[in-house]
């Protein structure tokens, strides 16, 4: 494997910026059982955790941690800055809402159907600009084949895997409502349409235009379609698809599919939970992709939980199942993962600004535009994926990182006491205010914009002129 440069000298970026004032260094997170093997191991349970359905019970706080629909802000609970701070910009990222799992990692054996007859994809196109012929509301209706000799991969049924589900997409519309609900209604900000003033943004994945055409319908029911705002297959930046070979071979150099012995200790000493859940699902033991992290298991296992399916059992032997205890540890091995992957390293902040550099450039470039007034634009929504927001926060150091659930969101809200005043920025993580371990950032609440901006920039460039750099190091 090829060593980057920056491995061996010193990370290019950081060096450079030695001599600011600006602290750009990495800074471990908090120590709780997320990053505890110990507890990861030989704990019960999942620490208040949840994994089982959208809405919690009216006893659990908001805020609590819920895999399955993420808390975001909301006008009950949304945390109003002081009087005297006027809200100029907002732009969101979130990772979309609840879906069937992959096709690709669902278990060998299947002893029931996942069906999706109760929703439509569709998938058309329409002439614009000028309008011509319209098309059909034509939607996708999966079935398989009696003559097709070839069997599906994964589960048998109507849905196309991926897909946002049902309860996925009515978790989406509440989304918009509870959006609208703050920036409309709550403190006059949005407009009344969207007009110049509001964009949306999705990822190539085309669950992500899923999420956004419930969510926006959610904020503002438009009459007319809406555009969604799309980089190209390739170079995307907010999935995000732009190669980085640097910073995918630093990430492989100590986590997923690596043998850094502070990486394969968890997989190790996991081993026994390996051979119960390959027993019953009828991985191979020698598969890789399965045994590398525990992403398989957990994407599957919490995927059924979230839609009140039950754990899976031996097609042949229904009695013999997935315990609630074995997929309890599965939960809490990968939150420790994640948590390893991109806050408990210190590579990962190296790794993350390589590989997702580029969307923080645009988000300081979307706010100098709106700052100077060469953009209309107030409100910018990205609809993307658990790798972009966990980039995203391992990139703001966040103090305690977990694996981002279905629809977890980021909300960068740029504030000025006055026409022509100073500007700050306050960054709400999971509806609270975003507590970084930066002495940078710390807690990021009305925090001077330009400390901001220079604590990006002083990683990406102008531009990402230094991720560009790095990535071809």
């Amino acid at each position: 494997m090829r060593v980057p440069r920056a491995l061996i000298s010193g990370w290019l970026p950081l060096a450079a910026a030695q001599n600011s004032t600006l602290d750009l260094s990495w800074h471990p997170p908090n120590k709780t059982w997320i990053n505890d093997l110990n507890q990861i191991l030989n704990g019960s349970g999942t620490h208040g955790f949840y994994f089982n359905g959208s809405a919690l019970p009216s006893t659990v706080p908001y805020g609590s941690y819920n895999w399955c629909n993420m808390p975001h802000v909301r006008r009950e609970e949304y945390p109003k800055p002081s009087e005297e701070n006027t809200l100029q910009y907002v732009e969101v990222i979130h990772r979309h809402h609840k879906r069937t799992p992959y096709a690709s990692n669902t278990f060998p054996k299947e002893s029931y159907r996942w069906d999706c007859n109760d929703e439509g994809l569709f998938y058309y196109g329409q002439p614009l600009n000028p309008a011509g012929n319209t098309s059909a509301s034509a939607f996708w209706s999966v079935f398989t084949s009696d003559t097709n000799p070839f069997a599906p991969n994964g589960f048998n049924g109507t849905c196309q895997f991926p897909q946002i589900s049902r309860e996925g997409l009515d978790d989406s519309w509440q989304h918009g409502q509870d959006l609208f609900g703050v920036y409309h209604d709550l403190l006059g900000f949005l407009p009344n349409e969207i007009g110049d003033k509001v964009t949306y943004r999705v990822t190539n994945n085309v669950i992500t235009s899923q999420v956004a055409g419930m969510l926006i319908d959610g904020m503002y029911s438009p009459e007319s379609p809406t555009p969604l705002r799309i980089q190209p297959t390739g170079i995307d930046s907010l999935e995000p698809q732009y190669s980085c070979p640097a910073a995918s071979s630093l990430y492989s150099s100590y986590g997923v599919g690596g043998t850094a012995a502070n990486w394969t200790k968890h997989l190790t000493e996991a081993k026994p939970l390996y051979n119960s859940l390959d027993a019953i699902s009828g991985v191979a033991s020698d598969s890789t992709d399965w045994h590398k992290s525990f992403d398989h298991y957990y994407d599957n296992l919490s995927a059924r939980q979230c839609h009140a399916k039950p754990l899976p059992c031996i097609i042949n032997d229904p009695s013999k199942c997935v315990t609630q205890k074995q997929a309890d540890t599965v939960y809490r091995l990968g939150q420790y993962e994640y948590s390893f992957i991109h806050r408990d390293s210190p590579q990962s902040l190296q790794a993350a600004v390589g590989s997702y550099g580029v969307w923080l450039a645009e988000l300081a470039q979307n706010i100098r535009d709106f700052a100077s007034g060469k953009s209309p634009v107030i409100y910018r929504h990205n609809v993307a994926h658990d790798g972009s927001v966990s980039r995203l926060l391992s990139i703001l150091q966040v103090d305690v990182m977990v694996w981002v659930g279905m629809g977890s969101e980021v909300v960068f809200e740029v504030y000025s006491r006055g026409y022509g005043e100073k500007k700050y920025i306050r960054i709400l993580w999971g509806g609270q205010i975003l507590q970084s371990s930066s002495p940078t950032l710390g807690k990021v609440d009305m925090l001077d914009l330009d400390v901001f901006l220079d604590y990006i920039e002083g990683l990406v460039g102008s531009k990402a002129s230094k991720v560009v750099d790095y990535c071809d190091s």
